[in-house]
Parts: structure tokens; sequence; C-alpha cells
């Protein structure tokens, strides 16, 4: 299970040093990266996101809800490889998504981790800190 909150910096070639307590979680090298539907970078293992998209997939394409998911879901998603130092390249179309330029803040999702820009993060922890 993916947990906890990390601040990290995006490094030349807009790579990314996982955070090792979610690396380790990660079977694999293969990820799965798509546009959060808030501004933020999903990761996927591959083989969760494998189920996720066949629980989208499994909805009738017929109900527009279904369809805006599968496109908000799969148009903006890419494959990734982590590398032998932990790191990944984050697409260009995802960085401007979640509009990290630099500084950020990856968060363990459960099933999955989440990559905001950190004041993005403050505000919107702030926000739902307050639903409480």
């Amino acid at each position: 299970m993916l947990l906890g909150e990390y601040q990290h910096h995006l490094t030349k070639g807009n790579r990314l040093a996982l955070p090792s307590k979610i690396r380790t979680e990660i079977k694999g090298s293969e990820l799965v990266l798509a546009k959060g539907f808030e501004p933020c970078v999903l990761g996927y293992e591959k083989a969760t996101w494998e189920k996720t998209a066949q629980t989208e997939l499994a909805k009738p394409v017929s109900e527009k809800e279904a369809r805006q998911i599968r496109r908000q879901l799969f148009a903006g998603a890419s494959q990734a490889e982590i590398d032998q130092q932990g790191r990944v390249v984050l697409p260009i179309n995802l960085l401007s998504h979640a509009g990290v330029t630099s500084e950020m803040v990856i968060i363990g999702a459960g099933d999955h981790f989440e990559i905001w820009q950190k004041e993005r993060w403050q505000k919107y922890y702030e926000t739902i800190s307050r639903n409480e």
C-alpha cells in the first residue's frame, strides 16, 4: 500500500527520484502515469493500472460519464520505466497539467501515488482538512 507524504524536487531531464518508501511498494519497474482529476499526476504500478482500466472499460460507452472518465484517464496517460537509481522521467504534458516546475509533493494514496505542485497540494489539503 502506498502511504505517506514526501517533499521532492524535479531534477535535470524532468526526472523524479521516487521516495524509497514508495519504490519498495512498487513491484517491477513499469509504471503508468496519468493526469489526475485534480491538478496532479497519478502514478500506478502497471498491474494496478490494468485493473483500474478494466473497471472503467467495463462501463458502457453509451454512458456520458463513462466516456468522460475514459478520456480523462487514457488520453493523458503514458508508460514510464523506473531506472536503476529509482528515477522516472515525467512527461511534459503531465508536468504542465500538475503545474510542477521544481518543488513537488508526492503522496501515497493507497493503490497509487500522486505528484502535486507543492503550493497546490498545501491549498488542496487545507480545503479537505476543513471538511472534517
